[in-house]
């Protein structure tokens, strides 16, 4: 295995950078940078090919004026534009003049408008209507053809009919695999640069937060494997004036899970020779009845991660988690969220995430083979369950509880400050977009103190970091 550190830049003492070292293991980590170019399965493939990602549309967000924009020199220019409102069936004709993709455009055609016809019907609990449509979708669509646009329509037929079968049996609570959804998430890891992009900006902004600090409690608020956690533990062990004394508090709801993660982590920390003591808690972070669960010893600075994503509700009611971090009054919240809206009602989110997922499938097709193993590990571990969560399991109509939209606005609407991303964090960021080709179509935008991380047009993950206004 490919064993990586980090190492101070001279003259620049809070920057990671990477370099090559052959002195730590860690067997649960995929490698990190600096790592290899994806290499397509086919050459030949057309690297420009984006299907279903040309047949939707969403309304605009005002956020992603190009205003706003700062662009990395070295990088393509990203454009996350603007784009006129519409509505999902708008879409379909204005992509009927002009759409060069590789499943036949009538069938392409057909399907995305039996798709949204069976939106709607669900969205007005015509259910009979919808299960006949779905039983049509399901017989003309496949996740394992390969145009992407077919594939994309095959996930959402089988998140709609589990959301019809959810309404019918009034169940909407099914169990998670967290074993296979760690195994596809570090599968994804590899592959793209989002998880990277999300771990090693976090860990910049940290860094900076915590630099010179003896005593730091970091609490993530959804571990899983603590994949990002040893490239940050190798750059507090090699601090000039000594490693600092860390606690951690690793959040989850499976206790075997969280015991193997914090063995591993502890042990990694040990052959730094960093002291580590990890706490873990099975719980949802907004479920914690008392702060006083994480033990946060007076001196100690704290820092809080969350990397959000659709898998599952990994924290609970979103009002009680604001209110339990208000109470932490963190150091530095470092928050990467994909930008797609969780709630609201169900056509709502239809529309929006049938565009965010079309735009992830489409990049994954931009390079890697449509019998790719490790693109099928992804689309189905990862993106399917993401897509059933949003569509069948997810939302105030099952949950009883309110999502927040956007959480950088409600997290500036109390106690926080935003704390703009640094340099630092966007040459972290410009340095993993460098590991793949300009071809890729992966694009990098700094917003209003915010990174986003996109393909093509379209702003897929946003980084920001804030701190409690009383830690100010």
């Amino acid at each position: 295995m490919m064993r990586v550190g980090f190492e101070v830049v001279h003259g620049n003492p809070s920057m990671i950078h990477p370099h090559m070292h052959g002195t730590w293991d860690y067997p649960n980590i995929v490698a990190t940078l600096p790592f290899s170019a994806p290499t397509p399965s086919n050459p030949y493939l057309n690297l420009g090919l984006s299907e279903l990602y040309d047949w939707v549309d969403v309304p605009g967000n005002p956020t992603t004026a190009t205003s706003h924009i700062n662009l990395v020199p070295s990088l393509s220019p990203p454009s996350f534009t603007q784009r006129k409102p519409t509505t999902c069936f708008d879409s379909i004709n204005s992509n009927n003049q002009a759409n060069s993709t590789s499943l036949d455009h009538d069938h392409g055609l057909h399907l995305i408008t039996l798709l949204m016809e069976c939106a709607v019907a669900i969205s007005v609990e015509n259910l009979g209507e919808a299960h006949r449509m779905l039983l049509e979708l399901t017989q003309m669509a496949s996740p394992y053809r390969a145009p992407c646009a077919e594939r994309v329509v095959a996930y959402f037929s089988n998140a709609m009919a589990s959301r019809v079968m959810n309404s019918w049996l009034g169940a909407c609570s099914p169990l998670v695999d967290h074993r296979s959804i760690h195994s596809a998430f570090q599968v994804l890891n590899n592959i793209s640069p989002f998880i990277k992009f999300a771990h090693f900006t976090s860990n910049q902004a940290i860094l900076e937060a915590v630099n010179h600090c003896d005593s730091i409690h970091i609490i993530d608020l959804d571990i899983m494997q603590g994949l990002q956690w040893p490239a940050f533990f190798h750059i507090l062990a090699t601090r000039m004036e000594g490693p600092p004394e860390v606690r951690m508090t690793g959040m989850g709801t499976s206790m075997e899970l969280l015991l193997e993660t914090g063995k591993q982590l502890s042990s990694f920390a040990r052959r730094l020779g960093m002291s580590l003591k990890f706490h873990p808690v099975a719980t949802k972070f907004g479920e914690v009845v008392d702060a006083s669960m994480f033990q946060v010893r007076p001196g100690e600075t704290v820092a809080v991660h969350w990397l959000q994503h659709s898998l599952y509700d990994a924290t609970g009611p979103d009002w009680k988690t604001l209110r339990l971090l208000e109470k932490l009054e963190p150091k530095i919240i470092t928050l990467v969220e994909q930008d797609v809206n969780h709630g609201g009602v169900f056509l709502d989110r239809f529309v929006a995430s049938l565009h965010y997922y079309s735009t992830l499938f489409d990049s994954l097709g931009a390079y890697l083979h449509c019998d790719d193993a490790s693109r099928h590990r992804v689309e189905h571990g990862l993106l399917s369950k993401e897509i059933n969560n949003i569509l069948a399991i997810g939302g105030p109509a099952r949950s009883g509880e309110d999502k927040f939209k956007q959480w950088r606005t409600e997290l500036a609407r109390h106690c926080f400050v935003q704390v703009p991303m640094s340099a630092n964090s966007m040459a972290q960021a410009q340095l993993i977009l460098n590991m793949f080709s300009p071809a890729h179509g992966y694009s990098l935008a700094q917003v209003e103190g915010t990174l986003r991380l996109g393909w093509k047009d379209t702003s897929l993950y946003t980084a920001s970091a804030w701190t409690s206004s009383i830690s100010t």
